[in-house]
């Protein structure tokens, strides 16, 4: 979704009508049109959310799947009412913002490392094989590190062709966060970041890229939402969690990783959580919106509607639906926290949701 249509969307939820009353409690529901953009993650669930929100509601929701970079730079640039995001800005990242943010978890998810190897149906990895194959030091499948914790296949004399993401994304900073814990070399040599200087491999944009890019190339790994994976039935890898278990990604594995403290203000990496049975490199993603919704000539109908959105999103129905789409549903404490900080996004000061 280009900038011009954005502002477009965004222009069309402004139009006037005649004034009626839908279930969501607001007038002119009709004309309302809810725009966001961001992460390509949480895609498949979003769409089926929004879509799940109008049938009940009426209100259009919009959502473009740019990534995560290009949602935020939309939100900066105040052409979209939300973005959608894997990564939590930082606070630098906050202060570079026209005015404060707060971010509303919206569900759980996992990056998973998906392979091409038709052979191979069960593939065991750890943190330090993964850097090493992404730092182009681990260039065979038959390499000695990766034989020594899959003994019971036969691994073929092929070369790793490694995929990683093009756009900066929110995916690549939950990936490269989960190998700075987990390996110092990745840690001093790349780092973490939604944009990276790729040592080895090949570029897709999107986790839709990456997928398809992965599913032509025999012989191909690449780090993709575990949604992608799932839809397009390609292998997946286990992973060695902290507690030392080979970890399938699922619906139980990936909520295990949140079964930790959490804190309220919500921006927080579960990745390489310590619970026993937990998947490694699970995650949180997130909606931001701006605390004060009155800005850019918006009408305090629109910021109702962006508000109450989120308010529908943190309910026992809209977390039901996350496993329908391969994801896993937010816990009490994130959803409690989550509630709270709803609280405090206000129109001209005024709070929108009591």
């Amino acid at each position: 979704m280009n900038r011009f249509l954005i502002v477009l969307l965004v222009w069309g939820t402004t139009a006037c009508g005649n004034p009626t009353k839908n279930k969501s409690g607001l007038t002119n529901a009709e004309n309302i049109t809810l725009t966001g953009a961001g992460a390509t993650f949480p895609l498949p669930y979003y769409n089926l959310a929004f879509k799940t929100y109008k049938d009940s509601t009426g209100i259009a929701v919009t959502y473009g799947g740019i990534g995560s970079g290009g949602g935020i730079r939309s939100l900066k640039d105040q052409i979209v009412d939300f973005a959608g995001s894997d990564a939590f800005l930082s606070d630098k990242e906050i202060s570079e913002m026209p005015s404060p943010t707060i971010h509303i978890p919206t569900c759980l998810g996992a990056v998973v490392l998906a392979y091409n190897l038709p052979e191979i149906k069960e593939l065991k990895l750890n943190g330090t094989i993964i850097a090493g194959i992404y730092l182009g030091k681990i260039t065979k499948w038959n390499d000695p590190q990766i034989k020594a914790i899959n003994a019971h296949i036969s691994l073929p004399d092929k070369p790793i062709n490694v995929v990683y993401r093009s756009d900066g994304s929110g995916t690549t900073y939950v990936f490269s966060d989960y190998l700075s814990k987990v390996s110092e070399d990745w840690a001093v040599e790349v780092g973490s970041g939604k944009a990276l200087k790729w040592p080895a491999g090949l570029a897709a944009k999107g986790n839709p890229g990456v997928a398809g890019t992965i599913s032509q190339i025999e012989g191909a790994i690449g780090y993709i939402g575990s949604e992608y994976a799932f839809a397009l039935k390609i292998p997946v890898a286990l992973l060695q969690n902290q507690a030392g278990n080979f970890i399938t990604p699922g619906t139980e594995s990936i909520s295990a990783a949140a079964s930790i403290e959490l804190p309220s203000y919500s921006r927080t990496m579960i990745t390489n959580s310590p619970a026993a049975d937990a998947y490694p490199i699970s995650c949180f993603t997130w909606i931001i919106l701006y605390k004060e919704q009155a800005y850019h000539n918006r009408s305090r109908q629109q910021a109702e509607a962006n508000v109450k959105l989120l308010d529908w999103i943190l309910s026992d129905a809209a977390q039901n639906l996350s496993t329908k789409a391969h994801y896993s549903p937010l816990p009490s404490t994130a959803k409690e926290n989550a509630r709270l900080l709803l609280q405090s996004v206000t129109f001209n000061g005024e709070p929108l949701l009591k």
